[in-house]
């Protein structure tokens, strides 16, 4: 039943056409890293197309809080994620809201992306953000104190132990989430980002057994 919904929801949006590979690799296969900032902390690289992704949703979100005023998207619903026999395989899904912390204003995740990738809808090069602190628990030279117990977990599944090479090719894929859009559970109609990132955990846990998330699930 999880399956045949997830898979429904994918079609629908053509993820597994769509997807992008997150990383950028070298000729041996290795995922490709660079140095930034004036202590010349080594990060792991996207892939342009992946940049290209991300910048496209999060300028589509800008230009509607910002110009339009019809505040149509709630923000970007993003997924991580393997390919496999035609089918799209969840590794970790969540979400970057347009609206920020404060009194309505626009989430600093998603501004002036384009000149700083620091934050970068959540996927940013910084502690505290999925590419920066990936980073830490897989190249050398960062501090112990940030390689957190969550992304030790990504390491792990995503890496072979002690290399940069990945075990797989892995895939991402984001999208505008307008609030009017059915979400994954077509019963409940017109669905918002924050109830479908839980409602697509909710699913995913259920087909694939490397989900990386961990809120939203038993455990």
């Amino acid at each position: 039943m999880k399956q045949a919904v997830w898979d429904k929801f994918c079609a629908r949006f053509n993820i597994v056409e769509s997807c992008v590979p997150l990383f950028a690799v070298d000729s041996s296969g290795d995922v490709q890293e660079k140095f930034i900032g004036k202590n010349l902390k080594s990060v792991l690289v996207r892939s342009a197309d992946c940049d290209a992704m991300i910048l496209s949703v999060t300028d589509l979100l800008v230009e509607d809080w910002t110009s339009s005023g019809a505040n149509q998207f709630d923000g970007m619903l993003y997924m991580m994620g393997w390919t496999e026999a035609g089918k799209f395989v969840p590794l970790y899904i969540g979400k970057t809201e347009t609206i920020g912390k404060g009194l309505g204003n626009l989430s600093a995740n998603i501004t002036n992306l384009h000149r700083d990738r620091s934050k970068f809808a959540r996927w940013g090069d910084n502690y505290q953000y999925h590419i920066g602190d990936l980073s830490a628990c897989v190249l050398s030279g960062h501090d112990e104190s940030k390689k957190a117990r969550k992304y030790q977990s990504w390491a792990k599944c995503l890496f072979v132990d002690g290399t940069l090479k990945l075990r797989q090719p892995v895939y991402f894929w984001a999208t505008a989430w307008d609030k009017s859009q059915v979400g994954v559970w077509e019963e409940f109609g017109p669905t918002s980002l924050a109830f479908l990132e839980y409602l697509l955990i909710g699913v995913a846990g259920g087909i694939s057994p490397s989900l990386l998330n961990r809120e939203g699930l038993s455990r």
